[in-house]
């Protein structure tokens, strides 16, 4: 064997060899690639999850808001409708001046009352809304931005 062959052997050796180390460091590589990239998935599917827990807190606070002020709304309607017939017909059918006097003072005391007692639920209801979204829902955001913070750097 001359020197030429044991040369081009040597080569064809290396090169086998440099060529088994890049199949296998590519090998490597796919693997950690697929690994990253489960990673980052499941940490988007997180982000996801908590916007979309985020969203469906706001949903149910503006539900419950929106149900609150409905339902008084409904209610307040209903009993006008019953104060006002009942205060109608004591005025209509009362044959003393002096009772529909009375009634008619009531009436008065009672509808300022009531338009107070209704104000003040829609005010409440408001207000509720705002601190249980400054409570809740701001602490959520403000979490999801530090989470979405720190990933970005």
């Amino acid at each position: 064997m001359d020197a030429t062959t044991l040369l081009s052997l040597l080569a064809t050796a290396v090169t086998t060899g440099l060529v088994v180390f890049a199949i296998r460091q590519h090998a490597r590589n796919t693997h950690d690639l697929r690994v990253l990239r489960a990673k980052q998935i499941s940490a988007h599917n997180h982000l996801q999850k908590s916007r979309m827990d985020l969203m469906e807190t706001r949903n149910r606070a503006r539900l419950l808001e929106e149900t609150v002020k409905n339902g008084t709304s409904a209610v307040e309607k209903v009993h006008r409708t019953i104060t006002t017939t009942t205060f109608s017909l004591i005025d209509r059918f009362s044959t003393s001046e002096e009772l529909r006097e009375n009634a008619r003072r009531a009436r008065r005391s009672h509808d300022q009352t009531s338009d107070r007692i209704y104000r003040t639920v829609h005010t409440t209801n408001k207000a509720l809304h705002i601190l249980a979204d400054s409570l809740f829902i701001g602490k959520k955001e403000k979490k999801l931005t530090e989470r979405k913070n720190l990933k970005d750097k």
